[in-house]
């Protein structure tokens, strides 16, 4: 694109084209160890689900192995999962976080 600039002659504009950023999946991996009331309340402190959506991907980490928690760009997925883990540690559970890309963007 060009521009006319009287006081500086002719502006020549560069048009940039802007990509959505690939998506992460947050997966929870199910343990015989970290209590289910602990899994449901990190849903809905970091991930930001209501009761009924924390609730369905308990049961879902809990009958199936895994479950999303949430789909986000690589570093918030990678945060989310990295203060998870942390804060399971603290608590002495052994819950356990990936981060893989989304097959559905």
């Amino acid at each position: 694109m060009t521009r006319q600039n009287p006081q500086r002659g002719t502006q020549t504009l560069e048009r940039t084209d802007l990509a959505r950023p690939r998506m992460f999946r947050v997966l929870l991996l199910n343990d015989d160890y970290t209590p289910m009331d602990f899994v449901v309340m990190v849903l809905r402190r970091y991930f930001r689900q209501d009761e009924a959506q924390a609730q369905a991907v308990m049961l879902a980490v809990h009958q199936r192995g895994q479950g999303v928690a949430g789909v986000y760009t690589r570093e918030i997925a990678e945060t989310k999962a990295a203060q998870v883990v942390t804060h399971a540690r603290q608590e002495g559970h052994p819950l356990a976080l990936t981060v893989e890309p989304d097959g559905d963007a």
